[in-house]
């Protein structure tokens, strides 16, 4: 594989993933899999550790902007992580590699990222603008759920999701916590989203890792162009024409999606 297009590829996803919040794995599994020829469970598990040592960059400056609403991160955590251990045991069971895994990981994947289409164009054509700010008394009101068991739940689905396809952490999350903190600005609720995948992808990553799905070398040129993209994501959050972004970027996964379905 050409070492160039990789370190472009990393610092695509990087940028897209500080700039909207869509998770790593809903574009850098697709393009790994269809432009670098990466087996699917080779793909999802390096994308997993991509996704935590890119987010856990974007996190970093997310939270040097006060931007990061942790209680909110905690609840996603504790469903999220737990639901990702559970995933992996099934995984080790029946081995990565294997055809009937395989095969259910690209369906999955497929789905995944029609639903995550979905969730984006949503969000892009009905979504309603939301207060770029609050003040520190408002942000904690804010970052309540209805029930505290709300955002556990959905994190534990996420967990599985994420640790199967690699998919699910970015506008799915996105979408999940618009429905449970609607009070909360977008910029939080993106800097919600990151952070909270930085445990969620490192657990499922390492775990992968271990049954030997993670190209390592691969991981490294990623990380090379992701990054800078990252940063240089986060920087330009608050100045970005949101709609349009994420209107482009629900295409572009649906594409992916119905050709994982079709394989």
């Amino acid at each position: 594989m050409h070492e160039i297009p990789i370190v472009l590829a990393g610092f695509f996803v990087g940028f897209i993933v500080g700039l909207t919040g869509v998770g790593g794995g809903s574009l850098m599994t697709p393009i790994l899999v269809f432009f670098f020829g990466v087996k699917p469970y080779l793909a999802v598990g390096t994308d997993l550790l991509f996704a935590a040592v890119t987010k856990g960059s974007g996190t970093l400056s997310l939270a040097r902007q006060k931007l990061v609403p942790w209680r909110v991160v905690g609840l996603l955590s504790a469903g999220s992580i737990p639901a990702a251990l559970a995933t992996l045991a099934v995984l080790h069971h029946a081995g990565p590699a294997s055809e009937g895994v395989q095969s259910v990981m690209t369906h999955t994947l497929g789905i995944a990222l029609l639903l995550t289409a979905a969730a984006m164009l949503y969000k892009a054509a009905r979504g309603k603008q939301l207060p770029r700010t609050l003040q520190d008394h408002e942000v904690d009101g804010a970052s309540r759920a209805r029930h505290w068991s709300l955002p556990v739940l959905f994190g534990a689905v996420i967990g599985t999701l994420v640790t199967l396809t690699s998919v699910g952490a970015g506008a799915i999350g996105v979408s999940v916590l618009l429905l449970l903190f609607p009070l909360l600005p977008l910029p939080r609720i993106v800097a919600a989203d990151i952070a909270y995948a930085v445990p969620l992808t490192l657990v499922a990553g390492l775990g992968h890792a271990s049954l030997g799905s993670v190209d390592w070398p691969l991981l490294g040129k990623l990380l090379l162009g992701s990054l800078p993209g990252i940063w240089l994501g986060t920087r330009l959050m608050r100045h970005t024409p949101e709609r349009l972004v994420r209107s482009l970027l629900s295409l572009l996964l649906a594409y992916a999606g119905t050709k994982l379905i079709a394989l």
